[in-house]
């Protein structure tokens, strides 16, 4: 009986031991389907190699992955048809009907698409790979915008980020989250609504304190001096993003009374000079600032190169947007998907503002790498993350 027992409980044992084999087996075939569909999905919308630890988009509605869902505001695009050509076919927050160009930047880079700053929980994991901060209707004036709605602006966009990288500093250590900043791309797309809501609006009658060329100065500068501000917390890769020929934006077709389609042109010249004072001011600042990278990218140049070779670019309706209300559809903001055309891959406008995501691919390949014409000064994204350390 004794002997029996004993048989009983190493049978047991051994049972005992083939079940938790067994059981191991199984989580491990569940880790490895988990592990391939998440490398799937990572695939995807993203290379498998990172040319760098993260990408950080800071500005305005150009770059807004979805701050402003979380804003009580007018500038929202959380619903339909904004987000209907996106990768998950429904609404993010981008103004878009698919992807931003920072979307694009990041596949480019290999990492994936990176979170709002209000839309992700807050561990330093969830921030690892980087954060976008940009709100819809922010400039670089405190109080442009205002008129929408609470959003925030590009100054608070900066705190937002110095709150980050603290977060940074206590999870993995100084020289660690200095090492990642300094390696990391930063973003910024930033000033059309200084002009749309502030300039052009005339608030606080501004265009009788200011002559355009004067407040494209002002612009150029305090944009210049917030840059010096993340420099001083050890951002060294930097991209600016110029501002695009908005005096073609269907709304200001309609407002201005185009008859056949003519970019409003003193509005355009706004766009220009500001462009020009802002590669100037890159300039200098990349003399100034040692070991800064700063590149400036010519986003008005390329948008007029889609725009006068719109039909080499598969573009055949160049005024009016896909979705929205009047003329050019530029009176109202696209607000229900009844609005919308059938097909955005043939416009160049999706809203009344705001670029369709093919013409977003077009810029963020040119930003990348020139690929159908030269924005990007003194280089392009691909050769400052390529560059070797000297």
């Amino acid at each position: 009986m004794k002997r029996m027992g004993l048989r009983l409980i190493a049978l047991n044992r051994i049972l005992g031991l083939l079940i938790h084999c067994w059981l191991f087996l199984l989580e491990s075939k569940a880790s490895l389907f988990t592990l391939k569909d998440d490398s799937e999905n990572s695939s995807s919308s993203s290379s498998s190699i990172a040319l760098v630890p993260a990408l950080f988009v800071m500005g305005d509605s150009s770059v807004d992955c979805g701050t402003n869902n979380y804003l009580p505001t007018f500038a929202r695009a959380n619903h339909l048809p904004y987000g209907r050509d996106f990768d998950t076919h429904q609404p993010t927050g981008r103004f878009s009907n698919g992807r931003i160009p920072v979307d694009f930047l990041a596949l480019r880079l290999g990492i994936p698409f990176v979170p709002s700053y209000l839309g992700q929980t807050g561990n330093v994991k969830d921030m690892i790979h980087g954060v976008n901060y940009a709100s819809a209707a922010a400039g670089i004036i405190l109080s442009t915008g205002s008129e929408l709605g609470q959003h925030i602006s590009f100054t608070q966009q900066i705190q937002q980020f110095t709150d980050t990288f603290q977060q940074f500093i206590l999870t993995m250590g100084e020289n660690a989250a200095t090492t990642l900043i300094a390696n990391s791309v930063f973003y910024i797309s930033i000033g059309i609504n200084d002009y749309i809501h502030y300039y052009l609006l005339n608030v606080s009658n501004v265009d009788n304190l200011y002559l355009p060329w004067t407040f494209n100065q002002l612009l150029a500068s305090s944009l210049s001096q917030e840059i010096k501000n993340l420099y001083n917390i050890n951002v060294r890769k930097i991209v600016v993003s110029g501002l695009a020929p908005i005096g073609c934006a269907p709304n200001y077709l309609w407002q201005y009374g185009s008859v056949n389609g003519e970019c409003v042109e003193q509005i355009n010249d706004m766009a220009i000079e500001f462009n020009f004072l802002m590669r100037y001011k890159i300039d200098k600042l990349a003399m100034e600032l040692p070991g800064a990278n700063i590149i400036f990218c010519d986003v008005f140049e390329g948008s007029m190169d889609i725009l006068k070779n719109h039909e080499l670019y598969g573009f055949n309706i160049t005024t009016e947007a896909c979705c929205g209300v009047g003329k050019y559809n530029g009176w109202i903001m696209c607000l229900s998907a009844e609005m919308a055309c059938n097909n955005a891959s043939n416009h160049i406008w999706w809203d009344q503002f705001h670029p369709t995501d093919a013409v977003n691919s077009i810029l963020a390949d040119n930003i990348w790498n020139g690929r159908h014409t030269k924005m990007c000064h003194p280089m392009n994204l691909e050769d400052m993350v390529n560059q070797k350390p000297k």
